[in-house]
Parts: structure tokens; sequence; C-alpha cells
């Protein structure tokens, strides 16, 4: 394959194209021919930079995780390095949800991606869960642990959940906010509807970590 000095840039308008439509239509509705007309490209050209549609779609997916690793992992880094103590710890573990919230709320796109996987989009495709959910979620379980053992909370709390309780929560405030007695949706913009959910969301986490096993 050759390599055309627009070549790098044609890539990227590509993969952030499929990115939003992967994002707002999920793996079965978005065609490699509507990604191609969102940059104005044939299909041809699509296949020249990206390849076919899975391979497509786990390059995107791959972008999505490493993005999110690298925030989990800073984030990951300094709840480590906290104090012993049980309000140092709580302290760090609520300041690691802050942070999560923050990179799903900066990057919408990527909740938006794995929601769409728990809605069964691009089942055939399960290495995503294997290679990037599964020991993502396992590495962060296990550093909670670490922290809530040294400090003695959460005894008999069953972690993982905990995790899947921040991530599951934090991707659907992100995306569709909450709907007040009016029925107005009220999403991460507003800003006391915001802290509202921010405040619950530590609520939870406490919540777990301070209940009598």
């Amino acid at each position: 394959m050759s390599s055309r000095p627009d070549d790098g840039h044609s890539r990227e308008r590509i993969l952030a194209a499929a990115t939003r439509l992967f994002a707002e239509r999920g793996y079965e509705a978005t065609s490699t021919r509507a990604i191609g007309e969102a940059v104005g490209l044939n299909i041809a050209t699509v296949a020249y930079h990206v390849g076919a549609k899975p391979e497509l779609y786990r390059t995107v997916m791959r972008r999505a995780h490493l993005a999110q690793r690298e925030a989990v992992t800073a984030a990951l880094h300094r709840l480590g390095a906290c104090g012993p103590s049980p309000r140092e710890t709580r302290t760090a573990l609520l300041d690691f949800v802050d942070s999560y919230l923050t990179f799903c709320l900066a990057h919408p796109e990527i909740p938006a991606l794995w929601m769409r996987r728990w809605l069964a989009e691009g089942t055939e495709l399960a290495e995503i869960e294997t290679e990037f959910a599964g020991p993502l979620v396992a590495e962060v379980a296990a550093a909670v642990r670490t922290v809530t053992d040294r400090a003695g909370l959460g005894a008999g709390a069953d972690i993982e959940l905990l995790v899947f309780t921040i991530v599951w929560t934090a991707h659907s405030f992100g995306q569709a906010g909450v709907i007040d007695a009016t029925g107005r949706r009220l999403g991460p913009h507003d800003l006391p509807t915001l802290d509202r959910f921010r405040r619950h969301l530590h609520a939870v986490v406490t919540g777990v970590l301070d209940r009598e096993p």
C-alpha cells in the first residue's frame, strides 16, 4: 500500500467520523458508505485507509479504550499513593470517581460506544471485551480492593460490582441525564443537576464502603 501526503489526514478524518457514527447509531446501523459520505470519500478510499468495517470498528474501539485506560491509569496512580487511613482512602476513592466522571463528560463518544455494546451491538467482535473492557475492570477492582483492605473499609463488599456501578451510572448520566417531574431532561450541562448526581454517586460509594459486613 502506497503512502501519500494526505494519507494520515484522511485516516484521522475517517476515524473521527466512524467514532461519531458508531457512537450515535451503533455498529450494525453504521455502514462504510455512511462513514465515507460523512468525510466525502468513496467506499474504496475508506477501505484503503482503514480496512473493512470490522477492522475499522476494532480500531475505533481500541483508540477509545486507550484514551480511557490513560485516564484511568493516572487516576489509579493517585489512588494508590493515598494515605492508609479510612478518611484518606475515602477521599482518594471519591477523587477517583470524580476523575472518571470528568473523563466521561469530556469524551461523551466513548461511553456512548460502550453503551452501544451493552445493547449487544457488534457481538461477533467479542474480543473487544476480552482484550479491553475485562482486563481494565479487573485492574481497577484489584487496585480499589488493595486500598480498601489497607484502610479496613468495605469488608465483604463486592468491589467488582461497585466498579461496574460507577461505570454504569457515569456513562448513563453523561448520555441521558435525569428527567424531572415536568418531563424535562436535565443533563451534565445543568450544573445543579451535575452536582446532585456527583453527590449521589459519592453517597453510593461511601455507603458500600462503610456498610457493616
